[in-house]
């Protein structure tokens, strides 16, 4: 993903909020929020390869946000819930 990419998913408002309820579908984290993820588990999926199709997306953006310190901007979504 390029950073024009992540750029753009990240200003687009619906994509923020389907991240926001996005949810792990397998393994140790299951049912936990991508964006609650720890961020050694986020970059050790970097580092092995993202999985295919949309929760792969999903994941690419988590860590880009975690990467670039930018968590607050799902701070008022946590509050709306």
């Amino acid at each position: 993903m390029t950073e024009q990419e992540s750029t753009t998913l990240l200003s687009d408002p619906q994509q923020l909020l389907k991240l926001a309820s996005y949810r792990m579908p397998f393994g140790k984290y299951a049912n936990r929020l991508l964006v609650d993820l720890p961020e050694p588990y986020v970059v050790w999926f970097a580092k092995q390869g993202f999985p295919k199709g949309e929760l792969g997306t999903m994941l690419r953006i988590v860590y880009e946000i975690k990467l670039n310190g930018l968590e607050y901007l799902f701070e008022p979504l946590r509050k709306e819930r």
